[in-house]
């Protein structure tokens, strides 16, 4: 397909402004005169919240190394659509350089994908200027008018064929990323952490399902639910929906697509740590998940729905990790039974479960709900670690259980210190891993582990931190 020609822009903090430059040059403006063959000061020039862009679809903007406010004069419109999918409009900042995006004055969103499709984003950092949570309950952690926070890093809705990659989304004030009506999504090497109320919210108002192929590789998704300190980075006002909080790592609402999420390091949200329960079950939708490392995420540690696939993955159920820290209540902890894998059936599904490590203090560590006797679960080659349950310690957590009518197949799985032993699970060997204490859990076999090439995740190191 014929394409007009490709237009790159650059963007410095020593640029100048839409008079002063024209943005295709990478120097910088020289203190007098106008279009000069400079670079543009801020993304705003390029994309100004009213007016027509300065750039069209397909073109490059390159951001060099720097800090650029967002919101001083409202926030920036969509970003051009790319004429296709092999010719999208590229923002990127300088690899290895990571140019900050600051959003100010309580801005809605910093960057803007509203009705963008054919788009590449990559090798930015996107933030805010201040330690607060938006609408926080504590109004010592609350946001005011006279801080400069912003609520969502990246705003995308009816969007398609979008490849995010090397982005640190972190401390915004509500959101990392808020996000529905997507399809043929991927992102790779994406970190979305400390953000005030979720890392992921697919809640867009107006917005349809997700479709198509939805594929995230090497992200982590953390301490979500919790503000950022800006001079440390360290979380603090954790809270949740107790006390009107959210604190999803992930979570959607009613959709479709094939996702494929692997390598993920999800931790410390302060609800759940991935929920796609509200995969739509159709036939056509399906759930792999690869090589997840899921601990102390404060509701379930993974929850899917429908047709899935979840292996080699090590989930950690510590669910009651924020107890009597920041502003979690008891009642945010381990809620849904804090069950560390939760499978949700529609009818006709089918959920297959292998090759894990399992590990929590749950009432389950496999939960499963819903549907009918036209489902199948198949469980097999997994480890599974039970712990005395959170708020009733005289009893062991499950190795699984739940009030789906789905037929349950189990081989080859091991487990130890639980509750009981389905079908031929084999309940009386210690697994010797190299720790198994709940707060510190670490799922490597010890040599002369009987668990070593028999059941359990593969383990290298430690799994899946970008």
């Amino acid at each position: 397909m014929a394409s007009r020609n490709t237009t790159t822009y650059y963007i410095r903090s020593d640029g100048g402004d839409a008079n002063q430059c024209n943005g295709r040059a990478d120097a910088a403006y020289p203190g007098h005169g106008t279009a000069q063959a400079c670079a543009w000061k801020n993304p705003s020039v390029a994309l100004p919240h009213s007016g027509p862009a300065r750039i069209e679809g397909g073109d490059i903007l390159r951001i060099a190394s720097g800090t650029y406010p967002i919101g001083e004069d409202d926030y920036l419109q969509p970003v051009p659509s790319g004429p296709s999918k092999d010719a999208p409009t590229r923002i990127l900042g300088k690899a290895g350089a990571m140019p900050k995006l600051v959003g100010v004055n309580g801005v809605h969103r910093v960057l803007n994908l509203d009705g963008s499709s054919n788009v590449e984003l990559g090798h930015l950092e996107i933030t805010d200027r201040s330690d607060c949570v938006y609408k926080h309950s504590n109004a010592g952690a609350a946001c005011t008018d006279a801080m400069p926070w912003a609520r969502v890093g990246l705003y995308a809705r009816a969007s398609n064929n979008v490849w995010l990659h090397d982005l640190n989304i972190h401390g915004m004030a509500a959101r990392g990323i808020n996000a529905g009506d997507l399809s043929n999504w991927t992102l790779e090497r994406v970190k979305l952490n400390r953000n005030g109320t979720a890392g992921w919210d697919g809640n867009i108002e107006g917005g349809g399902p997700n479709s198509g192929r939805m594929i995230m590789r090497n992200i982590e998704i953390a301490w979500n639910g919790c503000g950022e300190r800006v001079a440390t980075g360290e979380p603090w006002a954790c809270w949740a929906q107790k006390t009107g909080g959210y604190g999803d790592g992930l979570g959607t609402t009613k959709t479709g697509g094939q996702w494929l999420i692997e390598d993920a390091y999800v931790h410390h949200n302060t609800s759940d740590g991935l929920d796609l329960r509200y995969m739509d079950g159709a036939d056509a939708t399906r759930v792999t998940l690869r090589r997840i490392r899921a601990i102390a995420n404060a509701g379930n540690q993974v929850k899917v729905k429908g047709n899935s696939l979840i292996e080699n993955s090590v989930m950690v159920g510590s669910c009651s990790f924020f107890r009597n820290k920041f502003f979690m209540t008891d009642g945010d902890l381990c809620r849904s039974d804090g069950s560390t894998l939760q499978l949700v059936m529609t009818g006709h599904n089918t959920a297959i479960v292998r090759r894990n490590t399992l590990s929590g203090e749950g009432a389950v560590q496999i939960g499963h709900s819903e549907g009918d006797t036209s489902d199948r679960i198949d469980i097999r080659n997994n480890l599974v670690i039970g712990y005395p349950r959170y708020g009733d310690p005289i009893r062991l957590s499950a190795f699984d259980g739940g009030k789906s009518k789905a037929a349950i197949s189990y081989s080859g799985n091991m487990a130890w210190k639980v509750a009981a032993c389905p079908g031929d699970t084999l309940c009386t060997q210690d697994p010797k891993l190299t720790n198994m204490t709940l707060g510190t859990f670490d799922a490597k076999p010890l040599s002369g582990s009987p668990a070593n090439g028999k059941a359990g995740a593969v383990t290298c190191g430690k799994a899946a931190a970008p």
